[in-house]
């Protein structure tokens, strides 16, 4: 339990570093820069290690990979909507 501390500041590092480029995004909705190839295969891996922490009953996976999935998907919306 003590080591999961390395999880919840790991998770929460990466999950804030993805967090400007969806701001950005939003507030220009300029989408061309995006790839959509790249953030739908990104997308799917995060999706299967949410699942993957979910089967270890590993929180820390589960809570970052689950704002990182909705907030890649924010930006797969935008990308489609937005083309």
């Amino acid at each position: 339990m003590r080591d999961e501390w390395y999880g919840y500041l790991g998770g929460t590092m990466t999950t804030m570093a993805f967090l400007p480029q969806v701001v950005k995004t939003l507030r220009s909705r300029d989408t061309r820069s995006l790839s959509f190839g790249m953030y739908l295969l990104f997308t799917s891996g995060v999706f299967l290690w949410l699942l993957y922490g979910i089967k270890l009953h590993a929180l820390p996976m589960i809570l970052a990979n689950g704002i990182t999935l909705l907030l890649s998907l924010v930006l797969l919306w935008a990308k489609w909507r937005w083309k």
